[in-house]
């Protein structure tokens, strides 16, 4: 199986929307197993620039991450389709073996 994690700005906007919406519908769309947005408490990317979005006076777009998992030929399928559409964010991936007791 394999995880992807995409790493966006939440104020990111695919048209007139929020772009981690888009990517969940993608996502659902697309049927993959599984898929979590996970806003930040903090980050910092290419830039070096620390956000701190929760700080008081603080106009730092918060950190999301969107995970989600699937079979490696889904998830890069999905992954090709997305780029096409969305250029931005920084996308990761590895290879996960599912828990079984």
């Amino acid at each position: 199986m394999l995880q992807a994690q995409i790493f966006i700005d939440k104020d990111d906007l695919y048209g007139t929307r929020p772009l981690y919406e888009f990517i969940m519908q993608q996502l659902l769309l697309n049927k993959v197993k599984g898929a979590t947005v996970y806003k930040g408490i903090m980050g910092f990317g290419a830039n070096q620039q620390m956000k701190r979005p929760d700080q008081m006076f603080s106009f730092d777009d918060p950190p999301i991450v969107i995970t989600f998992i699937d079979e490696d030929a889904k998830v890069r399928d999905v992954l090709t389709r997305l780029r096409q559409e969305y250029k931005g964010g920084f996308i990761i991936t590895h290879h996960v073996d599912p828990f079984e007791a």
